[in-house]
């Protein structure tokens, strides 16, 4: 049995590095709002978290990560910029995967830095880096930013890349949407012949649902104009395919993703990014000649993430989960900013590390 004590000397380990190097050490409530986690996340939220309601409180949520409710803290009274760390568990739901833990440790680090959002992501990927060298784990980075500029630049309709914007963060049904709207995949059972009535919303059909006529007359609509729009051409398909395939180290990588602007020019800004990033990992001498870079990396965390996106693993332990993850949020700073009438935003990024796990790599874990 993991022993708790020694996690959390372990997690203080880490937090005195953070704060050693500049970090101001904050806390977060354990139980948060449902109301904004929902907001942020939509109804799949419940099932990844603990779920419980409280007279006063109202719907609460136990912490999920700690990214959130840093964000909220700092938005509300942050100064710029601003560097924190914190420790604490965190509570995960785990129905498809027993063999994880339901709750764990983390010790994190988060960067709010408007001037200089490159110089920041270097950082923390450096720092962390840094203490977990005795580990030997082995670093992979992609960088979200590249997949969400090209589906934004696709030559379709806002609706269809507002759906696939949506479901970036679940690849099945990413590639089963981009298939159907690029002509390869055939229309949802049903919806051929809906299209092929004159009136849907025929007098006489009994009113079920909570959505009104006038909402669903709307969706009906939206599919009309769907089925009538061109498809993704197969050009296009093929260069978000290379994209997401894309598996090389960050200073290779930059060619071909160069060759990939040329015909996807949506691309160009963020591949000036990372060029720039990788630059300034060399400066906080970090070897970009050997660190691993995937296309679609980070298409499986938590949804927030929108740039360079980083996770540390132990090649000699592939049960394991990643021992550390991070990456850049500035998304989630812009909608947590314009709460209350308010409008505000601040490139963000930080990554969390796991002490269990690197108690369990140095076989100190046990009782």
């Amino acid at each position: 049995m993991t022993d708790k004590a020694r996690i959390r000397t372990e997690a203080a380990r880490f937090l005195q590095f953070f704060q050693d190097r500049g970090a101001c050490v904050v806390e977060a409530d354990i139980l948060q709002p449902a109301e904004t986690l929902l907001d942020l996340y939509g109804e799949d939220i419940r099932a990844r978290a603990f779920v419980t309601h409280d007279p006063d409180f109202g719907e609460a949520m136990m912490r999920p990560d700690f990214t959130v409710p840093v964000v909220q803290m700092h938005m509300a009274v942050g100064a710029e910029p601003a560097r924190y760390a914190y420790m604490g568990e965190v509570f995960r739901a785990q129905e498809e995967a027993t063999h994880r833990a339901s709750e764990y440790f983390q010790v994190g680090y988060e960067v709010f830095d408007r001037a200089a959002p490159i110089e920041a992501d270097a950082e923390v990927f450096a720092l962390l880096k840094e203490v977990l060298e005795p580990l030997n784990l082995r670093a992979a980075t992609g960088d979200m930013g590249l997949l969400l500029a090209a589906v934004r630049g696709l030559a379709t309709t806002d609706r269809r890349k507002a759906a696939l914007l949506r479901h970036v963060w679940r690849p099945r049904r990413f590639r089963a949407l981009l298939d159907r709207f690029a002509g390869r995949a055939p229309l949802p059972e049903g919806r051929e012949a809906m299209l092929a009535m004159k009136t849907p919303l025929a007098a006489g059909i009994t009113h079920i649902g909570l959505r009104s006529p006038a909402e669903i007359a709307e969706r009906i609509n939206a599919l009309h104009e769907d089925a009538a729009a061109p498809p993704i051409s197969q050009q296009e398909v093929e260069l978000l395919d290379d994209l997401l395939g894309l598996r090389e180290t960050t200073e290779n990588v930059l060619e071909h993703l160069r060759d990939i602007a040329v015909d996807m020019p949506a691309i160009a800004d963020a591949v000036d990014r990372l060029e720039m990033r990788a630059e300034a990992l060399t400066k906080h001498g970090v070897d970009v000649g050997t660190l691993d870079f995937e296309g679609s990396y980070g298409r499986t965390s938590m949804e927030y993430y929108d740039g360079f996106v980083f996770g540390f693993y132990a090649e000699n332990r592939p049960d394991l989960p990643p021992v550390a993850t991070g990456g850049r949020y500035d998304a989630l700073t812009r909608v947590l900013g314009n709460q209350n009438g308010e409008r505000r935003d601040i490139p963000a990024v930080g990554g969390v590390i796991r002490p269990e796990l690197t108690l369990e790599l140095t076989g100190e874990a046990a009782q």
